[in-house]
């Protein structure tokens, strides 16, 4: 690949924290290598904060970001495919709006696909953090060759989809991001990898990544479990994973639904990801 300009892209929407907003843009405008554009997609009307702080950096960077807009929130998956289509480069780094990028975060991933030109996506792993990023609780760790990415990606996902790096042409050939209850950056990457799509994770955390007990209490509700159901049985439908892929997490899932907040933060953070 010669030419190595990237978009970051991020959905943004209107139960995000201003100040976190604000931590995440930071973080990508004092990366040693710089993002070439910057696509926000507004999913539905936000916050009078919020605008506030997009429109001090759009004020600020008016050739560097670009905002897309639509009158009604649609979700995660729909605001993505929408933003993929509006980058105007060849790589696409993904970012939440709400977590903060290591500095040297683009350099080691841009490193990546100048060495291997062959590569269709490639992430990272993250730390993850409550309160500030000095007070890491936990650690998602996910494979890092391409072999063992795709053999993990049947039960669990095998991305940290805030950290990835990845071809737009890459993405748009497999199906682009497409509606699944909860999983649509795993749809996409099963689809992705059903297409020969090449896979790497650098094996360091390049992105803080923020929890707390909502994001514990949000898995345990049946409504959220019922809707992981359903996207893991779109994901089964794809043909990529067996019967006992898709019952062996559902079972988990299930556990993790039931059981009492707390423990549920502790399962979280010492056995499914850990320091």
């Amino acid at each position: 690949m010669n030419n190595l300009k990237f978009s970051v892209l991020m959905s943004l929407y209107i139960k995000e924290k201003a100040e976190y907003f604000d931590a995440c843009m930071q973080s990508i405008l004092h990366q040693t290598v710089k993002p070439d554009e910057i696509v926000i997609v507004l999913d539905g009307p936000i916050s009078e904060l919020l605008q506030e702080v997009l429109d001090y950096y759009r004020n600020k960077l008016p050739q560097l970001i670009k905002i897309i807009s639509y009158p009604e929130n649609k979700g995660l998956g729909y605001a993505l495919s929408v933003g993929v289509g509006a980058c105007s480069n060849g790589l696409i780094a993904r970012m939440d709006t709400d977590d903060i990028a290591r500095k040297d975060r683009f350099e080691k991933q841009i490193a990546m696909f100048r060495e291997h030109p062959e590569l269709d996506i490639c992430g990272s792993q993250i730390d993850e953090f409550e309160n500030g990023p000095s007070n890491i609780i936990a650690r998602r760790s996910v494979p890092c060759t391409d072999a063992e990415i795709k053999k993990y990606q049947k039960r669990r996902d095998a991305f940290n989809h805030m950290t990835v790096m990845y071809k737009r042409s890459s993405v748009i050939s497999a199906g682009n991001y497409l509606p699944c209850p909860l999983m649509e950056d795993t749809y996409l990457w099963v689809r992705m990898i059903q297409n020969g799509a090449v896979c790497a994770n650098i094996d360091e955390a390049l992105v803080y990544a923020r929890i707390g007990e909502d994001m514990y209490e949000r898995r345990g509700t049946w409504s959220y479990f019922r809707k992981y159901k359903e996207g893991r049985k779109m994901v089964r439908d794809t043909g990529y994973i067996s019967a006992m892929d898709y019952y062996v997490p559902l079972a988990a899932q299930a556990i993790v639904a039931i059981v009492p907040n707390g423990l549920r933060g502790w399962i979280f953070k010492h056995i499914l990801h850990r320091k």
